[in-house]
């Protein structure tokens, strides 16, 4: 939360035209089509629904399927288990970037962006991320499993212009390696 995912998106998007389909925006159109309220507790419940349902891939099999229909370069945000990563990784040009910043530097940031699911105390904001980080069900999220398992992880305590330089490091080098 808070570390910089949705920056590396928009400079994705803007930048080198890509689509992006957002993991969260799929599960508040699945909570709204449940009648359940909207906010990050939900959706993880949720989530972990539609996996223990379909597997701990299903919601980024789902809009992987979306973004191959349309063909073009795309963005998956929010990868939160190890069987996410995995099932993407069978696909060819797939690379997991991980982001995150100091605890405090986020949460100073989630306070800032202020909306309805970010006004919440330190205390909470470091239960959520704990209880997020490291769970042994396959269905659940283990992010922390995740930055493990990333291609590139940026270290996001500076301002936006240090963070686009990692990723213009990163996107240099990937362009190399499949020359």
């Amino acid at each position: 939360m808070g570390a910089g995912k949705g920056t590396i998106v928009d400079y994705l998007i803007h930048h080198y035209g890509f689509k992006h389909y957002s993991v969260r925006g799929y599960l508040i159109e699945e909570a709204k089509r449940r009648g359940m309220e909207l906010n990050r507790d939900t959706y993880v419940v949720v989530a972990n629904d539609l996996r223990a349902k379909h597997g701990p891939s299903y919601i980024t099999d789902q809009l992987y399927l979306q973004a191959a229909e349309n063909g073009d370069n795309a963005v998956i945000e929010s990868v939160r288990t190890p069987g996410e990563v995995e099932s993407l990784r069978k696909h060819e040009q797939f690379l997991l970037f991980g982001v995150d910043a100091d605890p405090e530097i986020r949460y100073e940031r989630v306070v800032n962006r202020a909306s309805e699911t970010d006004q919440i105390s330190f205390d909470t904001f470091i239960e959520n991320e704990q209880r997020e980080m490291s769970s042994t069900d396959p269905n659940h999220q283990n992010i922390g499993k995740c930055m493990q398992m990333a291609d590139y992880v940026f270290m996001n305590n500076g301002d936006f212009q240090d963070l686009y330089r990692q990723v213009e490091q990163v996107l240099g080098s990937a362009e190399g390696d499949n020359e």
